[in-house]
């Protein structure tokens, strides 16, 4: 990272390279679990594997992102399913990931202390601290890939290693190869 970038430039890019690298692996994960208990309802929120990754998709990527950087506010229900296909998904999923760190550079580092404006999916507008609910995208996100590493190790399947620190620590020990 360069050593122009605010610490809030620092964080947030941090996060969404944490981000990229824990999509990545829950999804390498799911990728072994049958198509039957993929879709099982398995008690999530959002049922099941399927439809927490779906929901993933939907507020991460479609209403989030676009918020952040169109201002846009489109009208989804949260529980949509985007993409049936659960390769397809994947793929979206990844990318979508991929877009938010060349995004958190391009921002002045004032943005971060502003609002953000944006109208709720009831069409209610909304301002509120523009670092907080960036917090929140990637805070989300934890929450759905912990629930389904709880769903995982309940359908006998392994749970992937996904604790931030972890990835903290794979990254130093790259930046200290020659």
């Amino acid at each position: 990272m360069s050593t122009s970038l605010s610490p809030f430039h620092t964080h947030f890019i941090r996060q969404a390279r944490y981000h990229v690298w824990a999509t990545h692996r829950l999804l390498d994960a799911v990728s072994r679990v049958s198509d039957e208990d993929y879709k099982r309802d398995v008690g999530l929120f959002f049922k099941s594997i399927h439809g927490t990754l779906n929901h993933l998709l939907v507020g991460e990527h479609l209403l989030w992102y676009a918020r952040f950087s169109k201002g846009a506010s489109p009208m989804l229900a949260l529980d949509a399913e985007i993409e049936p296909d659960r390769e397809r998904l994947g793929q979206a999923l990844k990318g979508g990931a991929a877009n938010w760190e060349h995004l958190i550079a391009s921002w002045p580092a004032e943005r971060f202390n502003g609002q953000l404006d944006y109208r709720t999916m009831k069409g209610v507008p909304q301002s509120l601290p523009f670092a907080a609910t960036l917090a929140h995208v990637f805070n989300h996100a934890t929450h759905h890939r912990g629930q389904i590493t709880a769903a995982l190790t309940a359908l006998g399947q392994p749970g992937p290693e996904l604790d931030w620190v972890y990835h903290l620590q794979l990254e130093a020990a790259e930046a200290k190869k020659p």
